[in-house]
Formats: structure tokens, C-alpha cells, sequence
């Protein structure tokens, strides 16, 4: 089945706001099982939805299996073990900072994933694709904030929440590119059944991976993540809803449009910050959201 080329659209808005809600869950669990029990919630809960899901695209959806190439698992390598350390050292930015700018840092992946679309994927930018990303990331680098009036030095990328937010945007944007090469490498005869078959098995190639090492080097974590199982399946069941939405989104549309679209994230992010956490926003971390939000319309606009 094709689907309409506008589809990505509604498909990645619907990943940010899912994204937003585990973050949020997510965020919540660190405090009781720490960055790597927190990690291991997101796919150990999210696995079931995605079997679910993938039992029921090909039961459903009219195309035959796919045939699995060594191409694609070395794409699904890649997106699976990016994916793992871009979620753990979100988290650990988080820790640091507040929850808004935590999850700033990482939206720095926009620039990487485009440069790295191009590189890998053979992918073109066009003028307005690259204004957009000029202008979020634009947004991004004032939503950084400003170091302390009374330090010696510029702190502000210092911060250990500026290193662990960045190189979780690293992770991500090479995370990004492993989901849409394993998307094109699988020629499935829809995108719906691509995208469920590439998180199905990256999935559980992160669920297998991160719970034998629990076991084997902090088993209280584990045993720990299942006495938290109502909030942990609530972050689960949101982070398995936002990644089929966001891959899906990358079977259809480049991952330079896709990866803009979704730095709208960080509007609902500032909602949640304020409203859930308590937390502060300035003028110019509000400016920064506006710029955000225009390069959002910018790559919009592009794909109408």
C-alpha cells in the first residue's frame, strides 16, 4: 500500500507528542531504577506492542513477508545499538539539567542527520530544506543556556549536561540513518510493514542485549524494573508508539524533513517542563522555541 506523501507529517507529530510522554514516564522511573533501568523500560515494555503490531501488518496489510538481507541487519545493528546509547545519555542530560534543555542538547542530531543523509543514504537538500534546518538549529543554540554571570569561564558547554545531551544527538542522528537505510534495504511492499519489521527486530535486539547485561552485572535493576510495571508499561507502550510512528515517517520522507518536523518535541517539552515540572523558561529560551517552531513551518511548507 502507498500511502499519501503528506503522510509523514501528522505521523511525526504524533511521534514527538508520544516521545514527550515517555520522556516525561521515563524521567519519573530514573529517580527509582536509575539511567540503565530507566533505558531498559523503554524496550523491554515496548517489545510486546511491536510483535502485536507486526503480527497484525501482515495479517492485515495484504503484503508477504520480506525477505531479511544481510544489508538490512547491518542497518538494524547500527539503528538498534545507536538507539541504546542515544536514550541512555539523554536520560543522564536530564539528570543534569532540567527537562526541556536536557532534551535541547540532543535536538543538535537535525544538522547530523542531514549531513549524514547525504553521506550514507545519497540523499539531496533542497534551499528550503536547508533554511529550515539552519533556522531550528538556530532555536536549538539559544535554548542552550547561557553560563553563570560570575563564572571565569564560558561554561555553558562545560556543562556536563551540554556533553551528554550532544553526544546523545551523535547517537540519534547515526540512530536515525540505521532506521531509514533498513527501511530502504528491506523493499517491503509497504512502509507500514518496513517500519514494523525494523523495530521489531532492532528491538529486540536492544531488549536481549541490555537485559543480559543487567542480569549479568546488576540483576536488582532489573528485578527492580518490573516491581515499577505500571509506570514502566506506560513509558513502553508511549516510546513503542512513538518509534513506529517516527520510522514509519521514515519510510515515506527523507530523514532530514523527517528529523526537522520533529524538534516540534521540544515546544511540547517546554508545556511539560513548566506545567509538570515546575520548571523555569526566559525570554531568550522562548525566542529559541519561536525559531524552532518557524523552521517546523519551513520543512512543512516544503513538503505540501
Amino acid at each position: 500500500m502507498i500511502p499519501p506523501s503528506w503522510l509523514w507529517i501528522p505521523l511525526t507529530v504524533f511521534a514527538a507528542g508520544a516521545q514527550t510522554v515517555r520522556n516525561t514516564a521515563q524521567r519519573h522511573l530514573v529517580t527509582e531504577l536509575g539511567t540503565l533501568g530507566a533505558t531498559l523500560v523503554r524496550f523491554l515494555y515496548g517489545m510486546p506492542v511491536l510483535a502485536l503490531w507486526l503480527g497484525a501488518v501482515l495479517a492485515l496489510g495484504g503484503s508477504p513477508q520480506p525477505t531479511l538481507t544481510w544489508a538490512f541487519g547491518g542497518w538494524v545493528v547500527v539503528a538498534g545499538l545507536s538507539q541504546m546509547a542515544g536514550t541512555a545519555l539523554l536520560l543522564r542530560a536530564m539528570e543534569e539539567r532540567s527537562f526541556a534543555i536536557g532534551l535541547v542538547y540532543s535536538k543538535s542530531e537535525v544538522i547530523q542527520v542531514a549531513l549524514f543523509s547525504v553521506l550514507f543514504l545519497g540523499e539531496t537538500l533542497s534551499a528550503v530544506a536547508v533554511a529550515a534546518i539552519v533556522v531550528a538549529t538556530l532555536g536549538v543554540v539559544l535554548l542552550t543556556p547561557r553560563p553563570p554571570a560570575t563564572a571565569g569561564v564560558d561554561r555553558g558547554w562545560a556543562d556536563p549536561a551540554a556533553f551528554y545531551g550532544l553526544a546523545s544527538g551523535s547517537a540519534f542522528a547515526i540512530s536515525v540513518v540505521g532506521y531509514r537505510g533498513a527501511n530502504l534495504a528491506l523493499h517491503a511492499g509497504s512502509p507500514f510493514l518496513a517500519a514494523a519489521e525494523t523495530l521489531f527486530w532492532s528491538q529486540l535486539l536492544q531488549t536481549v542485549l541490555l537485559t543480559a547485561w543487567l542480569l549479568a552485572r546488576k540483576p536488582a535493576i532489573v528485578l527492580a524494573a518490573l516491581r515499577q510495571w505500571r509506570v514502566s508499561i506506560f513509558a513502553g507502550v508511549a516510546g513503542a508508539a512513538a518509534s513506529l510512528a517516527n520510522v514509519t515517517a521514515l519510510a515515506i520522507a527523507p530523514a532530514s524533513q523527517v528529523r526537522t518536523l520533529i524538534l516540534i518535541e521540544v515546544v511540547f517539552s517546554y508545556f511539560v517542563s513548566r506545567r509538570v515540572f515546575r520548571e523555569s523558561m526566559n525570554r531568550r529560551e522562548l525566542a529559541g522555541i519561536i525559531l524552532v517552531m518557524a523552521g517546523v513551518v519551513l520543512i512543512v511548507s516544503k513538503a505540501r
